[in-house]
């Protein structure tokens, strides 16, 4: 089975994050990677100030649902050692954005161990973060908006991953 892993990098709604921790345990994602400003639930050791960490705690759970529990999470404000970290696990590391240096995500061979970045809902994800990146993937967008929420982006992706291109 494909290992999946996903990396949220400067997703500013804990709510967004809670329900990318359900979907990603819904899809059999090993870990989750909460980058950069990206909110994140409570852990030991927490050094947020309490009412901060209990708010971002809250915020996030109300979506997961559970989620926050049952899959591993890790925190880190540095991306690039998160990502340094992960290829030097193997892995692929594919950014999920908009690009003219984008695949079409429905004609993407994924491999057996890629790490899905998923970032800012409206500015996407930094140029330093994408040069660092082996892939960037583009869902193809039909109607006339141009992009979808990060969390239904990120499962669309991950949906894609887990089932197609074996």
């Amino acid at each position: 089975m494909r290992s999946l892993i996903i990396i949220a990098h400067n997703v500013r709604s804990g709510y967004n994050v809670g329900s990318l921790l359900r979907t990603a345990e819904g899809l059999g994602v090993e870990r989750v990677y909460l980058t950069g400003y990206t909110p994140y639930p409570v852990v030991d050791g927490d050094m947020r100030l309490p009412h901060i960490a209990q708010k971002n705690h809250k915020l996030i759970t109300k979506t997961a649902l559970g989620a926050e529990s049952s899959i591993p999470i890790e925190q880190s404000n540095d991306i690039n050692a998160v990502i340094d970290k992960v290829k030097n696990d193997s892995y692929i590391v594919c950014a999920l954005e908009q690009s003219a240096k984008a695949v079409p995500l429905p004609s993407f061979k994924p491999p057996e161990k890629i790490a899905l970045i998923v970032g800012r809902e409206v500015e996407g994800l930094e140029q330093d973060v994408l040069v660092l990146c082996d892939k960037i993937l583009e869902i193809p967008m039909f109607g006339k908006k141009e992009s979808f929420n990060v969390v239904q982006a990120a499962a669309m992706a991950l949906y894609h991953l887990r089932f197609f291109g074996t």
